[in-house]
């Protein structure tokens, strides 16, 4: 046994240069707030499409610990109770306006602001405030800021992080199919950072960046078409809208 037992080290793809900085930038805002279970690392690219290092802590679902020891119930192997992966902090909402975000393919703090001049919003115009929507554990509370799929680069050849990938506890990873020849896609729970004090609230929501494009990435605001792919309780759901 080893740390592949509690968590994978893996390279994800966030999205391809053809689409342009800006919506990368939003792509890269967006998973690299989801930090609940997912320790990201350096941005890169290769001239084509943009990646990031990420330790994803979910662990095998053969894996248990009692007491001091340790134990996989598919090998039948023992051991010591390895210490706790040491994971360093990442905040996303900073003091005094300032938030971690990513700008031109870096990740950096920014002061978003609300604009000077803005429209008055009703009390209660969050649909999602009140919602009974829930992600596949039962979390109640904006499980579309919960749940997120990723790519995980992942050659056909390379069988025993696929294996690795596959055998991961459901459902905090789980939905796991090949993509292509390079890539696997999958099903992440791993809650948003940019989220409230209440768990549903955005705290990106009517910022914007010093360009005037909206803080909050794009894809949050783009719903399924038909009200497809939504989670149970959602008021988007059948069509459903307020």
């Amino acid at each position: 046994m080893g740390a592949q037992c509690r968590a994978l080290r893996v390279t994800l793809r966030i999205g391809s240069l053809e689409d342009g900085r800006d919506s990368l930038d939003h792509e890269a805002t967006w998973l690299l707030g989801h930090t609940q279970r997912i320790q990201f690392g350096e941005l890169w690219d290769d001239g084509e499409d943009v990646y990031v290092q990420a330790t994803i802590h979910v662990p095998c679902r053969f894996y248990s610990e009692e007491g001091d020891k340790a134990t996989c119930r598919m090998y039948e192997y023992r051991s010591p109770k390895p210490r706790p992966a040491t994971r360093a902090s990442q905040p996303r909402q900073l003091e005094r306006d300032h938030f971690v975000v990513v700008s031109d393919g870096d990740v950096v703090i920014r002061r978003l602001d609300f604009p000077k001049r803005s429209l008055p919003i009703l009390n209660g115009s969050n649909p999602c405030a009140t919602a009974a929507c829930e992600t596949s554990d039962h979390t109640r509370k904006a499980a579309c800021c919960r749940d997120l799929e990723i790519e995980v680069m992942c050659g056909e050849k390379n069988q025993r992080l696929e294996s690795l990938i596959h055998y991961r506890k459901s459902p905090y990873l789980c939905k796991v199919e090949r993509a292509g020849a390079f890539s696997i896609s999958a099903e992440v729970i791993s809650a948003c950072a940019y989220l409230g004090d209440d768990g549903v609230a955005c705290s990106l929501h009517g910022r914007y960046r010093e360009d005037q494009r909206p803080a909050k990435p794009d894809l949050c605001s783009e719903w399924p078409h038909e009200g497809k792919g939504l989670h149970p309780g959602c008021v988007f759901k059948d069509g459903k809208t307020v």
